[in-house]
């Protein structure tokens, strides 16, 4: 989600808005080293949101209904608070924060689903 969100929907915003704040600042937004580094951060983050299902599948019991809450509840810690102050305070208005919040949440909503559809507990 985060690929393809920043990659094709919001590149060229991101890239204007860089611009507009320090020129060239865009040619260091994804290369090198900074692409793989957000790729091993969402993989921890996928496994991270697999354990945390499985942390409460016992109590909210198994499914998708489950696996929903817990990515919602993470999508929401992690995006909301640092988006709304980027939104306060940062150079970029509210628009870029607003579709990384909502990137946030769809992204761990559905890397949880996804997680959770492979998760099998021990026999």
């Amino acid at each position: 989600i985060d690929f393809v969100t920043n990659t094709f929907i919001l590149k060229d915003r991101m890239t204007a808005e860089m611009n507009s704040v320090a020129a060239g600042l865009s040619d260091k937004m994804m290369t090198g080293s900074n692409g793989i580094i957000f790729i091993v951060l969402d993989f921890v983050l996928g496994i991270s949101l697999v354990w945390l299902y499985a942390a409460v599948r016992p109590r909210l019991g198994p499914g998708p209904g489950t696996a929903l809450k817990v990515g919602i509840v993470v999508g929401l810690f992690m995006g909301v608070p640092d988006n709304v102050a980027n939104a306060a305070w940062g150079l970029s208005g509210g628009y870029l924060p607003t579709m990384w919040m909502i990137e946030h949440v769809v992204g761990c909503a559905l890397g949880t689903l996804v997680g959770a559809w492979f998760y099998r507990e021990a026999a």
